[in-house]
């Protein structure tokens, strides 16, 4: 048999173990746009909910370069730079003025991520590019990860993290984490990669925080393989724990984490040479090993998980196949029904492949918020939203 198709059927008869529990269908109640301005690429963003419900949303916003003649947009970017944006309505309405969360001295970042840990203290986890000189260029130790931009050739810096304890009026940071024993490739400063991802962190019942993080380079023949690191002591000092997921011709990426009530750590992975479709490996000894990565049965890149009121889990996913747009299902509790679980479109308007990576907040028993990066008719890239209904 196919192994890919054992898994799946594997994971069918598992899933009849843990029933869905739900009581009613999620239902699309109204979208929002976040912060929009012709002037800028806005992109990637994150999202948490305060103790007492205010909103906080990162993104990563550079210039519209199309505006000075630019034919197409470009990821890396010398300028891009992190933003914050609040909302104290439950995401009616935002701050108008976005405020400055960092801007790295050596060149732009991307994909702020944010993680609210339970004590209140906020972490951002990002990563970023540098515009390299050909004279700098040569001298660099090789491998070295580089990527062909708008403004010219860029190296990967690799991975920081920020802290604020004021819920983001200030940050502590950068701090530079570890590089993943597993590391090879350079960046820009001649050393190897520090660890890097863009998805979402995870806070488990014990306090530990977990993190996917990639190695490697799509610069062949070389693989992107994921890896567990884990902080014991509220994000300031990380640890490798063990492979996640690699394979010799897919390639894994963009990874976010989730713990299940069980105990299983779970996590939602990107592919490429994978024909889009998601991938799921779970470990079930508290992240000291995982098993065997499985695909999800579709499409969509890349994905964050929610829990809801009644433990059921709320994944979110950005759809880069037309109808372009923003997709979800309801999994149940231990994440054991990815199979055959309802896809929910949230958005199919999307004006072409520049827009997805959602990422949800509950905003309590009975409605959730999805926000994400989205163009219409290939215009302005913008933060948007969708107020979701959880009957």
């Amino acid at each position: 048999m196919n192994p890919r198709i054992f898994l799946l059927s594997a994971a069918v008869v598992f899933a009849s173990m843990y029933p869905f529990t739900g009581h009613g269908e999620v239902r699309k109640l109204r979208d929002v746009v976040v912060y929009r301005d012709t002037a800028f690429h806005a992109a990637f963003p994150s999202i948490v909910r305060r103790p007492d419900g205010e909103l906080i949303l990162a993104f990563r916003r550079a210039p519209d370069w199309r505006l000075y003649g630019a034919k197409a947009y470009s990821h890396t970017d010398a300028d891009s730079q992190l933003m914050m944006v609040r909302s104290r309505d439950d995401g009616a309405t935002w701050s108008v003025k976005p405020e400055l969360l960092f801007a790295h001295p050596y060149g732009g970042s991307q994909d702020p991520c944010l993680l609210q840990l339970r004590d209140g203290t906020l972490l951002c986890a990002s990563y970023g590019w540098v515009q390299v000189r050909e004279d700098v260029l040569e001298k660099l130790p090789r491998p070295v990860v580089l990527h062909e931009g708008g403004q010219g050739r860029f190296a990967l810096f690799g991975g920081y993290l920020l802290r604020s304890t004021d819920a983001g009026h200030t940050w502590d940071g950068p701090f530079v984490p570890p590089v993943p024993p597993p590391e090879q490739f350079y960046n820009s400063f001649g050393q190897k990669v520090p660890a890097l991802n863009r998805g979402a962190m995870y806070e488990g019942k014990d306090g530990r925080i977990f993190w996917a993080v990639a190695v490697g380079s799509r610069v062949q023949p070389k693989q992107v393989s994921l890896h567990l690191m884990i902080s014991s002591d509220h994000g300031r000092t990380w640890t490798y724990s063990c492979p996640i997921a690699s394979d010799e011709q897919a390639f894994f990426s963009e990874t976010s984490v989730y713990e299940t009530p069980k105990g299983d750590i779970v996590t939602f992975i990107r592919t490429e040479n994978f024909g889009d479709e998601a991938c799921i490996a779970r470990s079930t000894d508290g992240g000291k090993s995982f098993g065997h990565w499985q695909g999800m049965g579709f499409r969509g890149h890349p994905l964050q998980a929610v829990r809801l009121a009644d433990q059921r889990v709320l994944l979110v996913y950005g759809y880069r196949h037309a109808p372009y747009g923003i997709r979800a299902r309801v999994l149940n509790a231990e994440c054991t029904d990815f199979a055959t679980a309802k896809e929910i479109v949230v958005r199919e308007d999307g004006g072409g492949v520049d827009l997805g990576y959602p990422w949800a907040v509950v905003l309590g028993r009975d409605r959730a918020l999805v926000v994400y990066y989205f163009n219409e008719a290939d215009g302005t890239r913008y933060i948007g939203g969708t107020v979701l209904g959880l009957d």
